[in-house]
């Protein structure tokens, strides 16, 4: 008679979820590095390539 182990999750069943995790965490490091480097930027460098300050949170999500 054989018995099967009905607790234990399949070998490489939260695989996934770790890289669901890993890639949300880097996109969300993504945003707030571009979100930081625009800030950084000045008003008038915004406007030399198109932006206003209201556009940044736009543009630094836009990216994902």
């Amino acid at each position: 008679m054989s018995a099967i182990d009905t607790l234990r999750a399949p070998v490489g069943a939260f695989s996934g979820v770790g890289l669901n995790l890993a890639a949300m965490v880097a996109s969300w490091r993504d945003v707030r590095r571009t979100r930081a480097a625009l800030n950084r930027l000045s008003d008038r460098e915004l406007k030399d390539i198109g932006l206003t300050r209201g556009d940044i949170d736009q543009v630094a999500r836009r990216g994902r």
